[in-house]
């Protein structure tokens, strides 16, 4: 299962980037909680501590993929494979 978490403190960026990784894991017929875990992490200390500086930021299993911008879909795609 792919984890991945989207860092940010609730900015309307972040919440459009969360809501574009749920629309393309479902373009390719995954589902929540079985093939992939999605985590919002608000906290801005531990957006910190990860080295994000400037948000959304995305992480897939633990790799830091994306900072400061919303992911294109064909990139979001090629994360979840």
């Amino acid at each position: 299962m792919k984890k991945i978490e989207v860092f940010g403190p609730g900015c309307p960026k972040c919440k459009k980037t969360a809501d574009i990784i749920h629309k393309v894991a479902q373009e390719k017929g995954l589902k929540e909680g079985q093939d992939y875990e999605l985590t919002k992490i608000t906290d801005i200390s531990q957006i910190a501590a990860k080295g994000i500086l400037s948000t959304p930021g995305v992480a897939v299993d633990g790799e830091i993929v994306s900072r400061g911008r919303i992911p294109k879909k064909n990139t979001i795609g090629s994360w979840l494979t």
